[in-house]
């Protein structure tokens, strides 16, 4: 597991906490810095941090000459934010031999949801693994 990665350096994301196949990711936020049009911490950012947590979570599993692809990633907003500290935790709902699903889950400061994101990660090997 590599981490911080390069765009977690770049967006402030800290890792809060990690298990097999399993991720919790911070971000401090606000919406002078992260904001979209309406003014609120925007979506893109959202599902950043998600698969930030997703992404790292299924890092944890990997063996060795192994690597991994997002496939899709699918993101449901239930709330704004504008000024708060948000944690993604990420855990994976059915772990297959190729292909992971994950359901990750965004909250604030409060606890209270801000959005859920489900992604399909691919576990790549030989071949297809090299020079990832």
């Amino acid at each position: 597991m590599r981490y911080p990665t390069a765009i977690s350096r770049t967006l402030g994301l800290e890792l809060v906490e990690v298990g097999p196949g399993t991720a919790s990711v911070r971000a401090v936020v606000d919406s002078a810095t992260h904001g979209n049009q309406q003014g609120t911490v925007h979506g893109g950012f959202l599902v950043e941090l998600a698969d930030a947590a997703i992404g790292t979570a299924h890092s944890t599993v990997m063996l060795p000459g192994e690597s991994f692809a997002s496939i899709d990633i699918r993101a449901v907003f239930l709330r704004p934010v504008w000024t708060d500290t948000l944690i993604a935790t990420a855990r994976p709902s059915h772990a297959g031999r190729t292909i992971t699903h994950y359901a990750c889950k965004i909250v604030r400061g409060d606890g209270k949801p801000v959005a859920t994101v489900t992604s399909a990660v691919m576990t790549l090997r030989g071949e297809q693994a090299a020079g990832r």
